[in-house]
């Protein structure tokens, strides 16, 4: 079973980490999870649900945008840290991980990452997955890029992370929003090693 770190900031686009976990826990994964406290804000706004991380329930939010629980999550397993938390063992590089994604990923945890700073166990975590030469994936959501954004990509890039914005491709003929959601993950899981089968894929038939 591969370890996995999923963090879940401010972003919009909080569908993608959404997603994600669900996927991820249908797929066997051991998710190691942290959400900003700016994230639940979006969640409100954009998924309807109001997330008490001092009370998390995950199974409130993998089923928020109209799913229905399904037996193949409990295929893997869900482990919640406070993003205050130093003491869990995410925020260590002796806690043995196959890789962390960040997800959708706000310009300013980016740009905390990319300048050192470990003000919450989210930096703290992506910093030890690049210390340690493991995949740090970071999927940020946000547009125009300014020079400052840019420059804090090409920073994490220059330093080992996989820089993966969110903009879903459309040669699988999309026709809902969930299939547009399911390109980024599938690309997010194709990174971490991980298999699906939620899109037809370019050059194979379908």
């Amino acid at each position: 079973m591969k370890r996995i770190v999923v963090a879940i900031t401010g972003a919009s686009g909080s569908i993608y980490g959404v997603r994600l976990l669900q996927v991820l826990l249908s797929s066997g994964m051991d998710l190691q999870l942290t959400i900003s406290p700016a994230a639940t804000r979006v969640f409100e706004a954009e998924l309807g649900i109001d997330i008490d991380l001092d009370a998390f329930d995950y199974r409130e939010l993998l089923t928020s945008f109209g799913m229905e629980m399904s037996e193949d999550w409990n295929n893997g397993k869900l482990t919640y840290h406070s993003h205050k938390d130093y003491s869990a063992g995410i925020a260590s590089g002796s806690f043995a991980t196959d890789g962390m994604v960040i997800c959708p990923c706000s310009m300013g945890t980016l740009g905390s990452i990319a300048n050192g700073l470990s003000t919450n166990l989210i930096h703290r975590a992506a910093d030890v997955h690049l210390k340690e030469r493991r995949k740090l994936i970071i999927v940020p959501r946000e547009t125009p890029l300014g020079s400052i954004q840019l420059g804090n990509m090409k920073t994490l890039s220059d330093a080992g992370a996989v820089i993966m914005p969110a903009m879903p491709g459309f040669y699988h003929q999309p026709k809902t929003i969930l299939d547009l959601v399911d390109f980024m993950v599938v690309r997010v899981c194709d990174q971490l090693g991980v298999k699906t089968d939620l899109m037809n894929r370019w050059g194979e038939p379908e």
